[in-house]
């Protein structure tokens, strides 16, 4: 029996261009209301033109609560300042200190209490630069009060089993671990045994019939011809990947995760 009212959040996965942009902003809504979800996470770290963040990229998703990212988000150079303006938006926490913005955040839950969320990148096939991110967390775990209850954590990495490391490493710490990255949505959604709801991959908001959202013949000849390739973000035929987190208000725990994908055709542009 759950101790006190069960809340629902959603996760949704690394959104990858214009065409990702508008499935988020059409079909963030209507999900919230249809799985009764009253706070949204957003990964936007391929959002402009499948490469980084800018302020126009988020602004066009402003359904959403809170938004991370990943080792792409400076790859769009004016984002070392748009950042500023947006307290909802989280860099890798594992960064270094001097980058602008923030690793973590607390953010009101409509439905009561608060939600701190936490972006961390992996090591393994990763940038050299981040420093180790079961430290960073266990050091950003002692910083949030105790009267927060739900702490999510978006682990961006690239090995399966640094995720279930950091899954279980924070089992009983933190309401969820949802990894980003791969594009790909796994199929091992769980809740471990001292109420941690994990979820290697939940995928990626991007072309249904792409190659991780950029065109497949582009992808293909880069890997059969080794040459240099323009990889083009596929903007029709939408796929939106996400997860539903349901955790109990009271002691932050997780009784259910549930992995979802919903199709969105984005309307033409004359």
């Amino acid at each position: 029996m759950a101790n006190g009212p069960v809340l629902k959040l959603l996760f949704i996965g690394d959104v990858v261009g214009k065409g990702g942009r508008k499935a988020v902003h059409a079909l963030l809504p209507e999900l919230k209301k249809e799985y009764g979800c009253t706070f949204a996470i957003v990964n936007a770290e391929n959002s402009a033109a499948g490469a980084g963040i800018t302020a126009t990229c988020l602004d066009e998703m402003q359904e959403a609560d809170v938004f991370t990212s990943g080792d792409h988000v400076w790859d769009q150079k004016a984002f070392e300042e748009e950042i500023r303006r947006y307290k909802n938006v989280l860099r890798p926490a594992n960064f270094s200190e001097r980058q602008p913005g923030n690793g973590w955040g607390r953010f009101r839950n409509p439905a009561g209490g608060d939600v701190a969320v936490i972006s961390l990148l992996g090591k393994v096939f990763m940038k050299d630069s981040a420093y180790n991110p079961f430290d960073t967390v266990e050091q950003i775990l002692k910083q949030i009060p105790v009267t927060c209850k739900c702490v999510v954590v978006d682990f961006h990495a690239e090995a399966t089993s640094e995720k279930l490391a950091m899954g279980w490493f924070l089992d009983g710490k933190v309401t969820a671990v949802i990894g980003t990255h791969t594009h790909v949505q796994t199929a091992d959604a769980r809740v471990f045994p001292n109420g941690t709801a994990y979820l290697t991959d939940v995928g990626m908001v991007g072309g249904n019939d792409s190659i991780l959202g950029r065109n497949a013949e582009d992808v293909i000849r880069k890997f059969r011809t080794g040459m240099p390739t323009r990889l083009n973000v596929t903007e029709d035929k939408i796929r939106l990947d996400f997860c539903v987190v349901s955790y109990e208000m009271n002691t932050g725990k997780a009784v259910n995760i549930e992995a979802h994908s919903k199709l969105y055709q984005p309307e033409t542009e004359v």
